[in-house]
């Protein structure tokens, strides 16, 4: 039995660094969770690993889930050059069926990965060494942990601020429904006695 060595960069916070070590016997979806917990992500979002050639082309996805119906739909036509295109053609797997020794080729492997895809956090993975695993170490692991995401530390404050607003319940707004019926309750009779008034006489 072996495991794999892998590093783990992001461009948008410098110096940042991840090394994860995890069997080669593992599946994607359990080299998924050790990448969100050492990252620092929630894990609640969708994810894919891209299996890339040495300038970074995505060849092979593996996505969290299948995220395509069985049923026959009609795709919408796109320009060969089209990035869209280029990704949604190449090969697709899933992350608990697949396992990493299936589709690590390359000695530097190089990997995508893909958290958010609304607001992607893309991470840039490399493999560092195969090497044969040691007795009683519990993989996957982190071994190494540099710097932290400046964007989850903005997200945080973001919702430490919403946690500290005053929340209404439900009930406390049932008075506002009352305005509404106030509102329609008055007609034209209701005005007549207004209508009648005349300024000009005297009480």
């Amino acid at each position: 039995m072996y495991y794999y060595k892998f590093r783990v960069t992001y461009d948008h916070v410098e110096d940042f660094v991840r090394d994860i070590e995890i069997l080669a016997s593992d599946h994607f979806e359990s080299f998924h969770h050790i990448l969100f917990e050492s990252i620092g992500l929630v894990g609640n979002e969708l994810a894919s690993f891209y299996i890339c050639d040495a300038k970074w082309n995505k060849k092979k996805e593996i996505t969290l889930i299948d995220m395509h119906d069985d049923q026959d739909v009609e795709e919408p036509e796109y320009e060969d050059d089209d990035d869209y295109s280029a990704k949604s053609n190449i090969p697709k797997f899933i992350m608990k069926d697949s396992l990493l020794k299936d589709f690590i080729t390359d000695p530097h492997q190089q990997i995508i990965y893909e958290y958010d895809f609304l607001d992607p956090y893309i991470f840039y993975i490399e493999l560092l060494k195969a090497a044969p695993a040691t007795e009683g170490v519990e993989y996957p692991r982190c071994t190494k942990k540099e710097k932290e995401m400046q964007l989850k530390i903005v997200h945080s404050k973001l919702l430490e601020d919403l946690a500290g607003l005053e929340i209404h319940e439900k009930g406390d707004l049932d008075d506002l429904d009352d305005l509404d019926d106030l509102d329609n309750s008055f007609d034209d009779d209701d005005f007549a006695d207004f209508e009648q008034f005349d300024p000009s006489d005297k009480f």
